[in-house]
């Protein structure tokens, strides 16, 4: 009899479940759900360009909606399918995300007075809003406990748990008072689900704590009272209302409610007279996608969406460099048994989209999807070099390796003959230049990169982006089997959590063995490898001309090589 675990993927516009075969793999079916509250499921303000909120009502909607039309679409693929049989649900999100709750555990939102109050609703990831506040994060800890910046790459970012709060504390008092405490989106969707929302006895993520709330065993959990007091009267109450213990995503959070199981048509009592199906703790998207790519120790998990995450595991029996720049180093955030480290670039996706929406003329196409496959296929006729141009993936700032939301873009080399395509090619190769910065921060801080799996929309989509991040890199670019990797890895920790008895599986790597595989590897061309190197030195310059403040070298030479290789490279083709 087969046993199937749901994957339940929240994202930034849409979420969506995902039912698995967990005997061999098999995706019997998804459903997306777009989320209907603000400018595709963002809640924006066009006087300030850095906020971004989410309506956890969405989620709630979303839950219902994906897995009722996911099991229905799985019982016309599979004769033998039965939701008797689902014995686990995982979540992943996006993060950091968190929101204010009453002591129930509700969203303030939910409440009248604070309806359509953004303040009152989800923080999401992208909100930058923060940005004085995470250098005010910083400069304390710097001075008084370094050792919470060591874990985390050095920098604290308006990305993050505590700036998001403390920005919240300045702006809308009002808000901040009425909270009883701040919870995850993570950790509070499988709350939901097992009926258990209360911010006291909810299980926290330590995916989400570790990497975003300077959360680590070595100092006793959270970062403690006098430190949180310090940066802003009355913060260190707060802690005492944050549950400061975490757990990794194989440990269960609970079993799906009564209520939830009749509105999804699970069952509560599992065969053999189990308790039920099992609620694995929550996590972010990456850590999960990692997951469900296959990754194992010395791979790097590239997952590509609107922005991207980098993620890596080291066993955590052996000591591991703390590596600056990257957002954090935390026990058992991916796997058990293992560190996490996770990197990433602010906007990869989304620059593409700013491109197309704002800047690409009707030549290339007048719907969003033909302008990317006339400007892929016109991008492809180029050589490396031959545009000219050069980016900085700077759109929404950096995450990794400076750290900085303040940065922003930059095209340099347009000429009165640059096209639209030459463009788009350059900000592809400048989002592949800044995937290559983050790989030789961590092999330079000693842990080595055997392999490069991709996952995420644009992996699938793109043959353009996929070699140019192979020739870039110099690496082979390995592509997910898997189409849905974050799902996928949540329905893995969703089986894992219903315990080997019931799953077979005795942890989540035992699991990928069986679940996880590559479909498709694209590999570097040795000549397009030559000249990036040459490009990428130059890149090197810009970042570090910009985006440091230790550098104080010359760009005189910069515009002329751009057009000394591309005068070489036109010639020779």
């Amino acid at each position: 009899m087969s046993k199937y675990a749901v994957g339940l993927d929240f994202g930034t516009n849409s979420c969506r479940s995902l039912i698995v075969d967990i005997k061999n793999g098999n995706e019997l079916s998804t459903q997306v759900f777009n989320y209907p509250s603000g400018d595709s499921g963002i809640i924006v303000d066009s006087r300030n360009p850095n906020l971004a909120r989410q309506n956890p009502a969405d989620y709630i909607l979303g839950i219902e909606s994906t897995i009722k039309e996911a099991i229905e679409k799985a019982k016309s693929v599979d004769k033998n399918f039965s939701p008797e049989n689902i014995i686990g649900i995982g979540v992943d999100t996006t993060g950091s995300s968190p929101m204010p709750v009453d002591a129930e555990g509700m969203p303030l939102c939910f409440q009248k007075r604070f309806k359509n109050n953004p303040s009152a609703m989800v923080w999401l990831w992208k909100d930058h809003t923060s940005y004085a506040e995470a250098q005010q994060i910083t400069e304390l800890a710097a001075k008084d406990h370094p050792e919470y910046l060591a874990k985390i790459g050095g920098v604290y970012s308006s990305e993050w748990f505590w700036s998001k709060i403390l920005h919240c504390k300045k702006e809308d008092p009002e808000v901040f008072n009425s909270a009883y405490s701040f919870v995850e989106i993570c950790d509070w969707i499988p709350a939901v689900l097992v009926g258990n929302t209360k911010p006291d006895n909810l299980k926290r993520s330590v995916c989400a704590a570790g990497h975003k709330a300077m959360y680590n065993q070595q100092w006793g959990g959270l970062p403690d009272a006098k430190f949180l007091e310090k940066l802003s009267p009355g913060l260190s109450e707060l802690r005492k209302r944050i549950n400061y213990k975490a757990y990794p995503a194989e440990e269960r959070a609970g079993f799906l409610s009564e209520e939830w199981a009749e509105k999804l048509g699970l069952s509560t009592n599992l065969p053999a007279g189990k308790a039920g199906v099992s609620v694995a703790v929550g996590a972010f998207d990456a850590h999960m996608g990692a997951v469900g790519a296959g990754i194992k120790t010395g791979t790097l998990v590239k997952i590509l969406g609107t922005s991207t995450c980098d993620i890596m595991i080291s066993p955590n029996d052996k000591k591991l460099a703390d590596i600056p720049g990257v957002c954090g180093i935390v026990n058992e955030s991916v796997m058990k048994g293992y560190f996490g480290i996770e990197a990433g670039q602010s906007a990869v996706g989304d620059i593409f989209l700013w491109f197309i929406n704002n800047l690409v003329p009707e030549k290339y196409g007048k719907t969003q999807d033909e302008k990317f496959k006339n400007l892929e296929e016109a991008a492809s006729e180029l050589k490396p070099g031959e545009t000219g141009l050069m980016a900085l993936d700077w759109n929404n700032g950096n995450r990794t390796i400076l750290v900085d939301v303040r940065l922003t873009g930059l095209i340099l080399g347009q000429t009165l003959h640059t096209q639209p395509h030459e463009i788009y090619r350059a900000l592809i190769e400048a989002t592949a230049f800044g995937a290559l910065a983050i790989i030789d921060r961590i092999e330079e801080n000693g842990v080595p990169i055997s392999e490069v799996i991709n996952c995420g929309g644009l992996a699938v989509k793109s043959s353009l982006i996929m070699q140019i991040y192979a020739d870039v890199t110099g690496r082979p670019m390995k592509i997910s089997r898997s189409e849905q990797t974050p799902a996928l890895g949540a329905a893995i920790f969703g089986a894992v959590s219903a315990g080997k008895e019931t799953s077979g599986f005795d942890d989540a790597e035992d699991a990928q063995k069986v679940i996880t595989g590559i479909n498709k590897v694209y590999e570097p061309v040795k000549q397009n490898h030559l000249i990036y190197k040459e490009l990428y030195a130059i890149y090197k310059q810009l970042h570090d001309g910009f985006g440091t403040r230790s550098w104080n070298g010359n760009l005189f030479n910069v515009m002329k090589d751009l057009l000394d290789i591309r005068d070489k490279v036109r010639m020779e083709k």
